[in-house]
């Protein structure tokens, strides 16, 4: 968030700055869309709007006449899309009740023809009051009761028109629904038969009733089935153990049971007995040739033989049956008679078992088809529940339609006519002189920046150290300039006269920067130089070398700048004789010297030479060097520009270091790269630079307390900047 912030406040600083510079332009600019609005405003023929409204209730359509799910008068709309009022709006501006509201007012164009329908429609607004089912209806024209009256007739051509309609329509429905009735009724009266025929055809009275009964009915049956089939084992448990008592299966039982209680079987066997205990006496007695034996022999053979017939004739069917089973104990017929009864009990429950199975089955099956009985039931009431309601709709609405077309009356009714517009709502001026003043600032800030970033001079610390990447070294303000009195010239050496000004203390701070350069010698030669003319060089030069002078060194200035010099105007010398001279041998170098302050002398440039270059870059000019800085504590030259002539490279080499001189607003960027790479190419020392002519709202911390400097301090020397303002801004931040 810091950085953000740090971020943010440069940029508003450098729009401020730049609108400050800009002013003028933006005042131009604004001035003139300002002042363009307001013609246009005043020029403009006022227009008048009236303004109607139409209350819209539920209207009466055939849709909503003869559709079964509609309400009658519902006003719908067929999408969802769609709005009902704004389908209205559209009817409002169809072309029929227009062109015969137009033609009933006579209404013409700016032409004097009539007006067309286009012109017509531009005019009109329509649009619906939220919340409400109103629909406002306005009319622009510079003739006010024109547009009252153009919003009154056109509701009320809209307004027949919905009659018409409405009556027309209704007129359909009742064709319609007559035409539907019948065919409606019949459909009901299909649908009755259907049902009734269904409910015979699979004797259903309540589906519902009977599923629940019959689930009811088939928990019931599984329980008898399941005590039977319990039953029926235990009884054949019964069976089988009194079979294996008796060693007689069921049927044997039977018919034992059936041969003891004969009484014609009971005589012959007894008979049988009797004869067959007689042998058994005789036998003892007797051999089996004896007559008496042969007699009972046959005698039992023929008992047998009855035996067997009357067996037989009882029974129905032949049987071998030992003589011994016919004659039975009391606990052998119970056992016997127990077993008859287990099998006829047995028989029983089998009988029942199967009976309750087939019921269940029965059951299960009627269950099963009872759904799709269901559903067939509920499929034919629908059908007959939807014809009935169909039919008793189409029927109410049909007594409606009746009413409807019997009636006069539409969807809508005027709820408030148009009157008599009294103030205009076109132009509006403020609006106009509003938009104006705004689209003006927008228009001069814009071309501000554009002409800012068209400005290819330096304007930024940030921009020089980019470019230059040189230490910054001091910086001195731009001063405002001091009124001329007599035609007296500005004064340029604020250290001297004026030791309080901002100017004096930054260059008194430069000599003292200067002093802790790092340097592996002292420096006694410093060459003062600039990348072009106007710039300030001559000016720090003198400055500073006041600033050191005042510190109790002796200093020697030098003016090499042999074709444009500046020091004698600065110090109000004459130049008869200076550094060009002594070049060349006409003078001698210590009686040229003056003596313009305390420890302070100065070398002017001296005649103007053909050839400067070449005494600048002599042997004799680097011998002076070496003997001023024998004689002075430090040698100061003012040299020329660096963009026009090399000669500063010549004399950056001759001196211990150079101090470039940058003015914010006259230094180009290209321009200041050339130096960076001249500089380079020369294999220059370069100690720093200076920023020469910086505003005190420049962003520089040092100089940016107000009533810092005094109010009648003199101007840095040097040319203004090329934006033609008397100040140049220098924001910490860069402008691309």
């Amino acid at each position: 968030m810091p950085s953000n912030q740090e971020d943010q406040s440069p940029d508003l600083q450098q729009y401020s700055l730049i609108l400050k510079r800009r002013w003028l332009v933006i005042a131009a600019v604004t001035a003139s869309v300002f002042g363009l609005s307001a013609l246009i405003a005043i020029r403009q023929k006022p227009i008048y709007e009236a303004e109607g409204k139409l209350l819209f209730s539920k209207t009466d359509r055939v849709s909503s006449l003869t559709s079964p799910s509609a309400q009658v008068g519902e006003l719908s709309s067929v999408t969802q899309l769609s709005s009902p009022l704004d389908t209205e709006a559209e009817v409002i501006r169809s072309n029929p009740i227009v062109e015969k509201t137009i033609t009933s007012l006579n209404l013409v164009g700016k032409q004097g023809i009539p007006l067309e329908i286009d012109e017509f429609l531009k005019k009109i607004k329509i649009k619906s009051v939220r919340g409400t089912d109103i629909l406002a209806i306005s009319y622009s024209s510079s003739n006010p009761k024109e547009a009252a009256d153009v919003v009154n007739l056109l509701m009320r051509y809209y307004l027949e028109n919905n009659i018409r309609i409405n009556q027309t329509q209704a007129t359909v429905a009742q064709k319609f629904l007559s035409k539907q009735l019948p065919e409606v009724e019949a459909r009901v009266v299909k649908s009755e038969a259907a049902l009734r025929r269904f409910k015979e055809e699979n004797r259903v009275i309540a589906l519902e009733q009977e599923a629940a009964k019959g689930v009811d009915r088939l928990a019931d049956l599984s329980d008898q089935i399941t005590q039977a089939q319990a039953n029926l084992t235990d009884a054949e448990t019964r069976s089988q153990l009194l079979e294996r008592q008796l060693r007689l299966n069921s049927q044997q039982a039977v018919d034992m049971g059936n041969l003891t209680q004969s009484k014609a079987v009971q005589e012959v066997l007894t008979e049988y007995q009797q004869v067959q205990n007689q042998l058994a006496v005789e036998q003892t007695r007797y051999t089996d040739k004896h007559p008496a034996i042969a007699n009972l022999l046959a005698k039992e053979a023929a008992l047998k033989k009855q035996l067997e017939t009357r067996i037989f004739e009882n029974a129905g069917r032949e049987k071998s049956v030992p003589a011994q089973n016919l004659g039975m104990g009391e606990l052998k017929q119970t056992l016997l008679a127990q077993l008859v009864q287990s099998d006829v009990e047995r028989s029983a429950l089998a009988n029942r078992v199967t009976v309750l199975q087939n019921a269940y089955a029965l059951s299960q099956r009627r269950l099963s088809v009872l759904p799709q009985l269901q559903e067939k039931q509920q499929q034919l009431e629908r059908q007959l529940q939807v014809a009935r309601s169909t039919y008793e709709e189409l029927l109410k609405r049909s007594q409606e339609v009746e009413v409807v077309v019997n009636q006069n009356v539409g969807n809508a009714r005027v709820v408030s006519a148009a009157l008599l517009p009294k103030k205009a709502v076109s132009p509006k001026i403020a609006l106009y002189l509003a938009l104006g003043g705004f689209v003006g600032i927008l228009l001069g800030v814009g071309l501000a920046l554009m002409l800012e970033a068209m400005d290819q001079s330096l304007k930024t610390l940030e921009q020089a150290q980019q470019l230059l990447g040189y230490p910054l070294l001091g910086t001195i303000p731009h001063l405002g300039q001091k009124a001329k009195n007599g035609g007296e010239a500005l004064v340029e050496l604020p250290v001297r006269d004026n030791p309080y000004s901002g100017a004096s203390s930054a260059c008194e701070m430069l000599q003292t920067n200067l002093d802790f350069t790092i340097s592996d010698k002292p420096l006694k030669v410093i060459a003062v130089v600039s990348s072009t003319p106007g710039e300030g060089r001559s000016f720090v030069a003198a400055n500073l070398a006041v600033a050191k002078a005042h510190m109790g060194r002796r200093i020697l200035l030098i003016d090499a700048d042999m074709r444009h010099s500046c020091q004698q105007e600065i110090w109000k010398l004459s130049n008869p004789a200076g550094l060009s001279n002594v070049l060349v041998g006409q003078a001698e170098f210590r009686h040229t010297t003056q003596e313009v302050l305390v420890n302070l002398d100065l070398l002017t440039a001296g005649t103007i030479p053909p050839n400067p270059a070449a005494l600048l870059d002599s042997q004799r000019m680097a011998l002076l060097i070496q003997e001023a800085a024998k004689d002075y504590d430090c040698v100061i030259i003012d040299t020329p520009a660096l963009s026009l002539f090399g000669d500063a490279l010549m004399l950056g080499k001759m001196a211990d270091g150079i101090l470039l001189v940058v003015r914010p607003g006259v230094l180009d960027c290209a321009v200041a790269k050339s130096t960076k790479m001249m500089l380079e190419q020369a294999r220059s020392r370069v100690l720093g630079m200076v920023m020469n002519g910086v505003t005190a709202d420049s962003g520089f911390s040092y100089y940016s307390q107000k009533g810092y400097y005094d109010k009648n301090s003199s101007d840095a020397y040097g040319s203004k900047p090329r934006n033609g303002k008397g100040e140049v801004k220098f924001p910490n931040i860069r402008i691309s």
